[in-house]
């Protein structure tokens, strides 16, 4: 609670996201509590607001058990580390109890609880991230982040080098919250210590690392950031699978959607010049940052296990190392083949990492038609093969390999009519295949 002991430093209007809804139950709940981290950050920043973090000086059990008898919803979601979730209206908060560090590796603390606000303030990263609100208005700063807020400055709170190895996780936070917040050059402390924890880099999980990238290439310009990361050696710890950026700085000028997949395969290698997965023309020059034929594909499989990405993540980022040849001017039966044999959203990013290779992108005619070709692959069907193995069957032949040969034939039939032909057009043109074949 508030006291003498422990004034604010500042008060600001009563922000009336914590005066209604779940956050208010919350607070009025929980004697002392106030909101913490980044929805105090983005209050001051004038930002939008994702999520309310609460923090409380009381145990984790009794903050569970107040905010139930105050009738919300309860999820012990973390609380042996002193996190539980309120739900009020399907709207929820994090409620966290003050801690204070034991034993750190690294990774992962060790904790016990505490009522001490400034101590549980010090355990954090920065110090735009360590401020707390009351419902009220009441603004507690002890490490004068509201003023690194107006300057651009992301800082650590303390010591650099202590806040990285209480958790190397930290490093990269820095070059997220530089991209987000910061503004003209880097704290120089921050920026030697992460140089000097980069071995550290090591012991972060590959989820924990790939969940901070995404977060990062999320950004409106993560390129100053990834910039800074090379220059530190972070980038070639965590992704050395990384070139040049020219290609994402190409998708920023032509503003591509900020997805971190698109933007991590425009910093990957380029296959050789040709059709993506085809042997290039003999007479095709060299490509500076460019494999041989496949290549591309082979790094990004090796980054996706490497990173433990998500299968569909996965697969997302196979397509576009390696994908299909596309121009504006593809015709409607080629444009048909394509969504045949791939969900329009991969395609239309595709379509990006096309056009930033185009030389003529900046041509306003150019970009004309690279922005048609996305609107034809949204509003065009997708093709679906009408036949299946059971058509084949229904023909008398046996089962076994001839089946999908057979299917597979038609199929390519098929696509090279413009994936127009109907079910039955199609079993006649698989009937013509078996007969040619002969019997099973």
């Amino acid at each position: 609670m508030m006291g003498p002991a422990d004034p604010p430093q500042a008060r600001i209007a009563p922000p009336a996201l914590l005066r209604a809804g779940a956050p208010a139950a919350v607070l009025a709940a929980l004697p002392g509590a106030r909101a913490v981290g980044g929805c105090v950050r983005d209050i001051l920043a004038g930002r939008p607001v994702a999520d309310v973090d609460v923090a409380a000086p009381l145990p984790p059990e009794a903050i569970a058990a107040r905010l139930r008898d105050a009738g919300l919803k309860v999820f012990e979601t973390g609380i042996a580390h002193g996190t539980v979730t309120a739900v009020l209206g399907r709207q929820p908060v994090e409620v966290t109890a003050l801690r204070r560090d034991l034993a750190t590796d690294g990774r992962h603390a060790e904790v016990e609880w505490t009522t001490d606000w400034r101590e549980d303030a010090a355990r954090r990263d920065f110090t735009i991230n360590a401020m707390s609100l009351s419902a009220e208005g009441a603004l507690w700063d002890y490490f004068g982040g509201r003023e690194d807020l107006r300057r651009g400055l992301v800082r650590f709170v303390g010591d650099p080098a202590t806040r990285l190895a209480e958790d190397y996780l930290r490093a990269l936070r820095f070059f997220r919250f530089q991209a987000r917040y910061g503004t003209g050059a880097p704290d120089p402390a921050a920026v030697a210590a992460i140089r000097g924890a980069v071995p550290g880099l090591a012991r972060l999980s590959a989820e924990r690392v790939w969940s901070e990238l995404k977060r990062l290439l999320a950004t409106p310009d993560p390129l100053g950031a990834l910039a800074l990361m090379r220059g530190t050696g972070v980038l070639g710890a965590v992704l050395p699978e990384a070139g040049a950026p020219d290609r994402l700085a190409a998708l920023l000028r032509l503003g591509a959607p900020a997805e971190p997949l698109l933007r991590l395969a425009a910093l990957l290698p380029r296959d050789a010049p040709g059709r993506a997965g085809a042997s290039p023309p003999a007479a095709a020059p060299a490509m500076a940052g460019a494999l041989p034929p496949s290549g591309a594909a082979a790094m990004a499989a090796a980054l996706a296990r490497r990173l433990r990405f998500a299968n569909e993540e996965r697969d997302v980022l196979l397509a576009l190392a390696a994908p299909p040849a596309l121009a504006p001017d593809l015709d409607d039966a080629a444009l048909r083949r394509l969504l045949a044999e791939a969900p329009a959203g991969r395609l239309v990013a595709a379509s990006w990492l096309a056009e930033a290779d185009d030389p003529a992108a900046a041509d306003p005619a150019a970009m004309r038609g690279w922005s048609a070709l996305r609107d034809r692959l949204r509003d065009t069907p997708r093709p679906v093969f009408p036949l299946q193995g059971r058509d084949v069957l229904a023909m008398g032949v046996a089962a076994g390999p001839r089946v999908g040969a057979l299917l597979s034939a038609t199929r390519r039939w098929w696509l090279a009519g413009g994936c127009v032909a109907d079910a039955e057009a199609c079993r006649v043109e698989l009937a013509r295949r078996a007969t040619m074949e002969g019997p099973p």
